[in-house]
């Protein structure tokens, strides 16, 4: 007898609950709010989320660090949206196990997470009995990289198992179950592309390919990469993933007929929240919403933007500031960072919203190990960056207007002292780099810290693929950024002058 089920799946939301923009304060068409208001659930409904629920918006961090009491915002806000399974995402720890165990607590969800245990309220599987006689068996599983990037006092007395170990030995349990159909819900993505098998990533960070390779699950519900992924059939499981910050949600229907096949789609979210999401988030968004617009900080000076050649050419305190975050950040020797093609700059007084509406990217942070070669190559590509133009001053290269603007494709270095003679033939343009005040030697390694985009060699960087990798921070820079502003209150931005441009 055929026997359906309907999924809906949600991932990485990130705090991103309300259709807020929050660097303009306007509403847009996304959000969990919106999410949850499409969610039509009767007796033959499951609905999912992946996990990195808790961290990653101005909001949370308000709620969190201003506030109190986000956890159980959270969970009431989960329970509206009438969810049945979640698991745990590596940024739901950042905020400690307290409040991951808050969270549980006032969740009616039950969490799946078969590699992490010592958090109250965390099982490794579960089997749920459908309205129509189907039993679905589901297990959760997060990436095991949360060991590496979260702070030590954030894990203690928590321990989190290989994911795949996990998700093998859980299967196992559910097949004895005697279940029809079983689901992983990892927070976990691709280590290969699904239809040409391309390594894209080289650590077990990702296991999703392998799960489906070597594991027989009818369903993998996948996360953490932010890589939207619609209808994928992978080694005879079905599998999706949803964006980040509420963007999308997905749909999966299930057929159990001797066989399981299932179909998954991205739903846009649409216009309206669901009124009794709206009614419990309207509040704290109003307060949060005050906060963000009162100043955090003072910077000694205002960060204001030129037109691009000039930063470039000449510096810019907007890229000084954001690695002096950066080193901070991470205790790197040296950093990189690189602005928008449009750029807000920051006022003396700091605002939470001057920050995300200047940092718009959701990156996070990598520290390389660089040597002098490798450092030549990274701005070699850079000084490409530059034309002298029809005045005889520095000029953007064409390359970087057409087809698209790529202004973002530019970085800006700071702890190195850089000399680049644009007359020169690109790729033979970079004649001195400096570390504290000498030349810096060709077997000197140095720490490199760089956002997480660039460090895959993104933008015509590819040296960055062959350095290292000897630390991750996966908290978002704008994040870090709001911290270092809260932090630190009044602030000396960096104003030297790192590159010298001879034309």
């Amino acid at each position: 007898m055929k026997k359906k089920l309907k999924i809906y799946y949600t991932s990485d939301v990130h705090g991103f609950f309300s259709p807020i923009d929050y660097a303009s304060g306007k509403r847009i068409p996304s959000g969990l709010a919106n999410c949850i208001q499409n969610f039509r659930k009767d007796g033959n409904t499951l609905v999912i989320d992946g996990g990195d629920t808790l961290q990653g918006s101005p909001f949370t961090y308000y709620l969190y660090n201003k506030r109190g009491g986000g956890s159980g915002l959270i969970a009431r806000l989960m329970n509206i949206g009438g969810y049945d399974f979640v698991t745990l995402g590596n940024h739901d720890f950042n905020y400690g196990k307290k409040a991951v165990e808050e969270y549980l607590k006032a969740l009616d969800a039950r969490c799946l997470c078969a590699n992490v245990t010592g958090i109250a309220g965390v099982e490794r599987t579960a089997v749920a009995t459908m309205e129509n006689g189907l039993r679905v068996g589901l297990t959760g599983i997060t990436t095991h990289f949360v060991k590496l990037w979260e702070k030590p006092e954030n894990m203690r007395g928590i321990i989190v198992t290989d994911a795949f170990a996990a998700a093998g030995s859980a299967l196992a349990e559910l097949k004895a179950a005697g279940t029809d159909v079983n689901i992983c819900i990892y927070h976990g993505g691709f280590e290969k592309e699904a239809g040409t098998g391309r390594v894209i990533s080289s650590t077990d960070e990702n296991q999703g390919y392998r799960i489906c390779e070597e594991l027989d699950f009818d369903v993998l519900l996948a996360g953490h990469q932010h890589m939207p992924a619609e209808s994928i059939e992978l080694c005879g499981t079905y599998t999706c993933q949803p964006p980040d910050r509420a963007k999308r949600y997905a749909v999966m229907g299930v057929t159990v007929d001797g066989k399981v096949t299932a179909v998954s789609r991205l739903e846009e979210p649409g216009e309206t929240e669901k009124k009794a999401a709206k009614e419990l988030l309207e509040p704290a968004e109003n307060e949060a919403a005050v906060w963000f617009d009162t100043p955090i900080g003072r910077l000694d000076v205002p960060l204001l933007p030129s037109d691009h050649a000039d930063m470039a050419a000449n510096g810019c305190l907007i890229a000084n500031f954001f690695n002096q975050v950066q080193l901070e950040a991470t205790g790197a020797d040296i950093s990189a960072t690189s602005l928008g093609n449009s750029v807000k700059g920051l006022d003396r007084a700091v605002t939470i919203r001057d920050v995300v509406s200047t940092y718009v990217f959701p990156n996070t942070l990598k520290t390389v190990s660089v040597n002098r070669a490798q450092l030549k190559k990274a701005l070699e590509r850079s000084a490409e960056y530059f034309t002298i133009g029809q005045n005889g001053k520095p000029a953007v290269s064409e390359k970087f207007l057409k087809p698209i603007e790529q202004h973002f494709n530019y970085d800006y270095f700071s702890g190195i002292e850089v000399t680049e003679d644009i007359r020169r033939p690109e790729g033979d343009r970079v004649i001195s780099i400096k570390y504290r005040g000498e030349e810096l030697p060709e077997d000197r390694q140095l720490t490199l810290c760089l956002n997480n985009y660039r460090a895959t060699g993104a933008g015509g960087y590819d040296v960055y693929r062959e350095c290292k990798v000897v630390r991750e921070l996966p908290t978002e820079i704008a994040e870090l950024i709001i911290a270092y502003v809260d932090k630190h209150g009044d602030i000396a931005v960096d104003k030297k002058r790192w590159l010298k441009v001879i034309y």
